[in-house]
């Protein structure tokens, strides 16, 4: 394993024949830095919990933690204002996970030898080559092959169970679909909104009057070349020229834009026109000028069934994987030995 991987990495989340199997190493540096405000962990084996008399280490934490925040090697670790969620989170995974697996055991649950060889296979695949494995092996696992395995053989119990109890039974029939769908009207409604771009011209911060004079001229012209195009593009070609707004950047083009969420008097000016028309000079602020080209005038709608079925059906299915994880988790709870150390 080469000097950056000894001193920065951490190996983590390796998918294993779609398991999310976690195997991690120890190199996570340790202090906060001074510049950035980011905590940088360094595990050392030091016990953070105890799950029915099963140890849980900071090596376990930190791995969830960078699992959860999996920038934190781009950000030379984690943001401190963000460490204590983090941890937080982190810290009721790993506790999850060991009861998943405790359970797994409890019912003797196995994973097929054939199984297991492919993941230890796929994740020696990771290597560039079999010293760099040789070398993570030693480092990380003692040299033995057999801890590797063992580790690999938990994320694939954890698995296995966590698809029995949660993934298996977290499938949304056409049914449910269609149920949840006339059950809840409003959600799928869209609201009425404009299609539009805009130029603006907008006068410096506490501007003096011959400045606030200078922006008014400027709109003024802006209107003329505005009143002149024929099109999108030209619209949008101007506007990245003249405009003083962050759309210019867009070709002035605010997408679509819900009527509920717009000032009045942009709504006002929008409502007067037909799509393809361009305003005249809005004033929106204290020295400030907007020029709008309306594109399209989207009333309120009821969004069909079959245009948001897809989505639906996967924010059910995740809501419902949502529950059954939180009611599993408060049933190995339940009589659990949870100590935080």
């Amino acid at each position: 394993m080469n000097k950056v991987m000894k001193l920065q990495v951490l190996l983590f989340c390796i998918a294993i024949s779609g398991a999310s199997a976690q195997v991690m190493a120890s190199h996570a540096r340790s202090l906060t830095t001074e510049s950035g405000g980011n905590v940088e962990l360094h595990p050392v084996g030091k016990p953070v919990a105890r799950v029915n008399g099963a140890v849980l280490t900071d090596i376990d934490l930190v791995r969830e933690e960078y699992s959860m925040f999996p920038y934190a090697r781009q950000h030379n670790g984690i943001p401190t204002s963000m460490e204590p969620g983090i941890r937080s989170g982190a810290m009721k995974m790993i506790i999850f996970e060991e009861l998943v697996y405790q359970e797994a055991k409890r019912r003797k649950m196995m994973i097929p030898p054939a199984q297991l060889d492919r993941a230890v296979a796929q994740f020696k695949k990771q290597f560039s080559s079999n010293r760099e494995y040789q070398d993570f092996l030693k480092q990380e696992f003692k040299g033995s092959p057999a801890l590797v395995r063992a580790r690999v053989e938990r994320s694939l119990l954890i698995e296995k169970l966590l698809a029995l109890e949660v993934t298996n039974k977290s499938a949304i029939t056409l049914a449910e679909e269609k149920a949840y769908y006339a059950a809840h009207p409003d959600r799928f409604r869209t609201p009425e909104a404009f299609e539009f771009q805009s130029i603006s011209i907008i006068a410096p911060q506490n501007a003096d009057s011959s400045q606030a004079k200078e922006a008014r001229k400027r709109a003024e012209a802006a209107l003329k070349q505005a009143k002149a195009t024929k099109s999108y593009d030209e619209f949008g070609v101007l506007a990245e020229k003249i405009s003083d707004d962050d759309f210019r950047v867009m070709m002035g083009d605010h997408k679509v834009a819900d009527r509920s969420k717009l000032p009045p008097v942009i709504v006002k000016a929008l409502d007067g026109l037909k799509p393809g028309q361009t305003s005249e000079i809005v004033e929106f602020g204290k020295n400030a000028y907007t020029i709008l080209r309306l594109n399209a005038h989207v009333p309120a709608a009821l969004q069909s069934f079959d245009a948001v079925k897809v989505q639906l059906k996967q924010q059910m299915a995740k809501d419902k994987a949502e529950s059954l994880r939180s009611a599993f988790s408060k049933t190995l709870t339940k009589n659990a030995k949870v100590e935080t150390l």
